[in-house]
């Protein structure tokens, strides 16, 4: 069987561009070179595409902190020909060389809120990961909330602030509404990148200020008093769960830091000391929070379970972490599936959503 070319897309317009360097690096390190041709694009911060040859993308590679990609002078687009889909060189707009699936592993904005879906749609390549809509929909904590909350999902209390109505939102008034400590946080953004625990009235300015920087809606939210458990998603039409994970933070809450920088940041609890009822559960409730907003490839879905046994949604993370200490390949892994075979059965599901799609009329 000839090898695909698979495409890696790393990097990215994000705040999370460091972390997709890390997640990129495990993927392409554990593809199997046999089945796939690794094709690798870095996108720099500005967005700009560049192509990599396998062992020449990363500077500073064993700082996690200071990892960036090399400079290239090979800038690349992605486009049919009627055909097929190819790689081809903006300076002389030559191909390079044909794509048959992309593999994203990018997080955040321009990553998993829908914009780089809907440009892979257009070019009609088959993707790795959800598709636009649940993208744009799993990215905005706002919406996904509301469809979770119609669909019967429990959720916790939550107030939207916007970007041209900074003083809409009364600390007291939260306080009244939600009680105290309360969580502020960008509406579309992830890795815990902009979260605040507020306790006070200094401390929730200072918190609105900052999450303001990453989205112009920001979410306002109740604290769950709880451990927060974790649940794999993978799947198109019957998706399944994996076991669960539970989560104990050594801060205050799961920060960037915790899950990205610090390798001691929390204790990772894989399957979590729960009840089996519960467990099940979970995994009931994840599947149908995921297909809820039409997920298909994988998602993780997390959660908090109060000491009365009460399972509250926290949010969707559509393009989840693939680094060395990230929940969705642990959990897998835990459940009977390897990093490799993940990876595979990945790949399959894109080919498998793309060929659907291709045999529908676009046309009359």
């Amino acid at each position: 069987m000839a090898k695909l070319n698979l495409l890696v897309l790393l990097g990215g317009k994000s705040p999370e561009h460091t972390i997709s360097l890390r997640s990129g690096r495990n993927v392409i390190d554990a593809l199997n070179k046999d089945k796939y041709h690794i094709l690798i694009v870095g996108i720099d911060k500005s967005g700009v595409w560049h192509y990599y040859s396998q062992d020449q993308y990363l500077d500073n590679a064993d700082d996690n902190i200071k990892l960036t990609l090399k400079a290239s002078d090979t800038k690349v687009f992605i486009e049919g020909d009627g055909k097929k889909i190819y790689l081809y060189n903006r300076n002389d707009n030559s191909k390079i060389t044909s794509v048959d699936v992309v593999f994203p592993v990018l997080h955040g904005t321009y990553g998993e809120d829908g914009v780089l879906q809907g440009m892979l749609r257009a070019v009609e390549v088959p993707f790795v990961g959800v598709d636009l809509m649940t993208s744009a929909v799993g990215m905005d904590k706002d919406m996904s909330k509301r469809l979770w909350r119609d669909a019967g999902i429990p959720i916790a209390k939550f107030e939207i602030a916007e970007k041209h109505k900074p003083k809409a939102h009364k600390f007291n008034d939260l306080v009244k509404k939600l009680s105290l400590p309360i969580f502020v946080k960008p509406a579309n953004a992830g890795s815990s990148v902009g979260v605040h625990k507020v306790t006070n009235e200094a401390e929730y300015l200072v918190a609105l200020h900052d999450a303001f920087l990453y989205d112009r809606k920001v979410l306002i939210e109740e604290a769950i008093t709880g451990i927060e458990v974790e649940c794999a998603v993978l799947g198109n039409e019957n998706p399944k769960a994996s076991v669960i994970g539970g989560i104990r933070p050594k801060e205050s809450f799961y920060s960037y830091d915790a899950k990205y920088i610090q390798n001691d940041g929390a204790d990772l609890m894989i399957p979590a000391p729960i009840e089996t009822k519960i467990a099940s559960k979970i995994q009931k409730l994840a599947i149908k929070a995921f297909k809820c907003i039409g997920g298909e490839g994988l998602s993780r879905v997390d959660f908090f379970l109060t000491a009365k046994n009460e399972i509250i949604i926290n949010e969707i993370n559509t393009l989840p972490g693939f680094t060395n200490i990230s929940m969705y390949p642990k959990l897998w892994e835990v459940s009977g599936l390897s990093y490799d075979a993940l990876l595979d059965e990945l790949i399959k599901l894109a080919l498998d959503r793309h060929k659907a799609i291709k045999k529908l009329r676009v046309t009359k």
